[in-house]
């Protein structure tokens, strides 16, 4: 597992600290979950399955929005 080192100021370094105190969690687990929450943002699959279930739910939204049909003159 490829590691990296981050750098944080004090008041950040405090209020992470007090956070994993907090939640009973290591560093680690903390930036585990930050990290899962920013790449479920920006819509980055981690892993083969995750990357079929994303690509299965975009084809299904565009299914769903092509199936709608347009509305006519008269329903305006």
């Amino acid at each position: 597992m490829p590691g990296k080192r981050v750098q944080f100021d004090d008041e950040t370094w405090q209020a992470i600290d007090a956070v994993a105190r907090e939640r009973a969690k290591t560093f680690q687990e903390l930036a585990d979950e930050a990290f899962k929450d920013l790449l479920k943002k920006h819509h980055q699959p981690v892993g083969l399955k995750a990357a079929l279930k994303e690509s299965v739910g975009k084809k299904e939204k565009k299914g769903k929005s092509r199936s709608r049909g347009r509305r006519s003159a008269s329903a305006v």
